[in-house]
């Protein structure tokens, strides 16, 4: 294969008030021609920090390339003027970032900003470049483009937005593009059509991609290769089949492990334990060791060197030397040992007292010109006491703004929300605060950077008066820091001195506080890492388990909802078009839109992904009066005409009597 690319030997530096941050620590790998490299591992272990480093983003001059080369047609772009890096960014080497609005300008249409990079690489008119403009936003599958291409930024839904990135990457059809957690963003059916047609895209132009992401699932989809980072460095790298089969890493062992298992009923998910190392201070040795189960004595005292597994699969661990001993690992579970530990019952006995009751829910927003859009449109649901209500569906199907309207963010165009039997809307506002608390999606900008976590979490207690003394107050605050897994020494420090995962668990800290029987999670997971996932998870099913709370966890990764919730509801344009328990939903999916969603889900096992068909959503007349929800068998609801309901009560008893 023709090499493209070569990374040799690179180190990365930060400047900062407390110390030189070594980010990148000796990184070596090269990109092939038409190949897609997918870079995993957990934030901070310095992915996104090399990948920039290709593009020459690294902010000068607090960050720095102490050491190393980056090979690109015969010349090191690490020596490249500002120039010679503007000649190559967008037609050579091009970049898709992770959070589409900072790398928007909401001062542009969306069409403005693609025939921007057109025009300054390709010998195109003005018109051309916008014919092609709008051509490639009807390719990442944007409907309506030419109407679309004349709208703005803050037009678009979250995932809409990244859509637009992903065009404007691929505007000047470069020879090499970067992804960097393209779709972590994105629900799995967009997720699944950007894939696919980054694929396209390769096949066709012969692209070479380096894909970075935290999703397994997505790198056993599209990648040929993959190399782990960890503290830095790559630990493992190999053929995707390689990696995933024949993994020799403990951190790689530990990253799949985390993922949880569709086919499979967990009580609890793998975790890794610990936390990556301060690269202020990178440890001597192993920089996993502290977090190794199986570490040797040598781990503590030498870095391992890359060790050859075959000829295109290397992993830097002790645990492969000739004279180590064979060391079992637990994470090493294979899958028939997996189902006989995992659970045999698969639903919880779950209290039928009704502590959330929605009827005919509408929320509904004027957008201008008449126009209004029904974000919500007449939904009805209970969630009983002590259950997790599981709700998916699409960016834009309306259910974060049915989490925000049930803990009256928004006050509802329609319809009535019943608390343990009381409409929340003429209830006492600080009384449902109370009781029903709210997870967000980002665990940083929910809190206020200027107060301390004391503060944060005890801005509730504050507020309903819970405690008699500041001493009180400190002990709640310690307690809670402790229950999510903080020390007290985290108290008096600020939103910015912790990791992802540490905000979120400060987030549910503040949710608990006032000891709310009803928590809405809000998407409180997915900008997290498969390992933190899996913590973040664990942790609010055993917080559930020992307050008997209950839970509306709202999310568009099915994997982990199908883990966590007993019974989950689908939504679609505004309303649900099926709910049942977790298991039967996954099992036995009635409704077009809710198999289409389950076909797209990432699975982290790279045969099942790149031979598994997906399931085209189909288009259905949603408006009619007799389009309904209508109970096809026990528990399991499905919006349908009456024909199709009598098609799904058969087909749901066929089921039944096969079970």
């Amino acid at each position: 294969m023709e090499k493209i690319l070569s990374v040799d030997d690179l180190h990365i530096s930060f400047d900062t008030y407390d110390g030189e941050v070594k980010a990148v620590r000796g990184v070596t790998f090269d990109l092939y021609k038409g190949e897609t490299l997918a870079i995993v591992g957990e934030s901070g272990s310095g992915k996104s920090v090399m990948s920039k480093s290709i593009m020459g983003f690294i902010p000068k001059p607090s960050g720095k390339v102490v050491n190393g080369n980056i090979w690109y047609k015969k010349r090191d772009i690490t020596t490249f003027s500002k120039k010679e890096l503007m000649n190559i960014r967008g037609s050579d080497i091009s970049i898709i970032f992770q959070d589409p609005m900072t790398s928007l300008n909401p001062t542009m249409t969306v069409k403005n900003q693609i025939i921007e990079g057109i025009l300054a690489h390709q010998n195109l008119s003005k018109k051309e470049a916008g014919k092609k403009a709008i051509e490639l936003l009807g390719l990442v599958g944007i409907v309506n483009p030419e109407e679309r291409a004349k709208q703005y930024p803050h037009q678009f839904s979250g995932g809409m937005q990244q859509r637009v990135v992903i065009a404007m990457a691929l505007a000047c059809n470069p020879e090499i593009l970067i992804a960097d957690e393209p779709t972590t963003a994105l629900d799995v059916t967009v997720q699944s059509q950007v894939l696919e047609l980054l694929k396209d895209i390769q096949m066709k132009m012969g692209t070479s991609i380096i894909f970075i992401t935290h999703d397994l699932g997505v790198v056993a989809n599209i990648a040929d290769r993959v190399a782990v980072m960890y503290a830095g460095k790559i630990v493992e790298i190999g053929k995707t089949e390689e990696v995933f089969y024949n993994s020799q890493h403990p951190y790689t062992k530990g990253l799949l492990a985390a993922m949880p298992d569709l086919n499979i009923s967990q009580d609890e998910l793998h975790t890794i334990p610990g936390s990556p190392p301060n690269l202020l201070y990178p440890p001597v040795g192993d920089a996993f060791a502290q977090r190794n189960e199986n570490a040797l004595k040598i781990d503590f005292i030498h870095e391992p060197p890359m060790f050859k597994v075959s000829d295109t699969h290397y992993a830097a661990t002790w645990l492969l030397h000739e004279k180590a001993k064979p060391t079992v690992s637990v994470l090493r579970v294979d899958q028939k040992e997996k189902k006989q530990k995992a659970s045999n019952n698969l639903v919880r006995e779950i209290s039928k007292e009704k502590i959330l009751e929605v009827k005919g829910l509408k929320q509904h927003f004027n957008s201008g010109k008449n126009k209004v859009i029904k974000a919500v449109d007449g939904i009805s649901f209970e969630i009983y006491k002590g259950e997790t209500f599981g709700l998916v569906g699409e960016s834009g199907c309306g259910k974060s703004t049915t989490g925000r309207t049930l803990i009256r963010l928004y006050n509802a165009t329609d319809g009535k929300v019943y608390f343990k039997g009381v409409d929340i809307h003429k209830s006492n506002k600080l009384n449902l605060n109370k009781n029903i608390q709210m997870i967000f999606q980002d665990p940083y900008s929910s809190l206020n950077p200027r107060w301390t976590v004391t503060d944060i979490i005890a801005e509730g207690m504050d507020i309903h008066g819970l405690y008699t003394s500041q001493k009180e107050r400190m002990e709640k605050v310690y307690d809670l820091l402790k229950t999510v897994g903080l020390s007290k020494e985290h108290a008096n420090r600020y939103p910015h001195e912790f990791s992802g995962g540490q905000r979120q668990r400060i987030g549910i800290a503040r949710a608990l506080a006032v000891d709310p029987e009803l928590i809405i999670a809000d998407e409180p997971i997915s900008a997290l890492d498969v390992s933190i996932q899996a913590q973040i998870t664990n942790l609010l099913k055993k917080l559930q388990r020992e307050k008997n709370l209950t839970y509306l966890f709202i999310a568009h990764d099915l994997s982990m909802v199908k883990y966590i919730s007993d019974r989950v509801g689908v939504m679609y344009q505004g309303k649900l078009v099926e709910v049942a328990e977790s298991h039967e939903l996954y099992n036995n999916p009635l409704h077009p839109y809710t198999k289409s969603l389950l076909s797209a889900i990432p699975v982290p096992d790279p045969k099942v992904e790149k031979n598994r068909k997906k399931i085209e959503k189909e288009q259905w007349d949603t408006t009619s009066e007799d389009y309904q929800l209508r109970e096809v068998s026990e528990g399991h609801w499905v919006a349908c005409n009456e024909a199709q309901y009598k098609k799904y009560t058969k087909f749901a008893l066929k089921h039944l009597h096969v079970l």
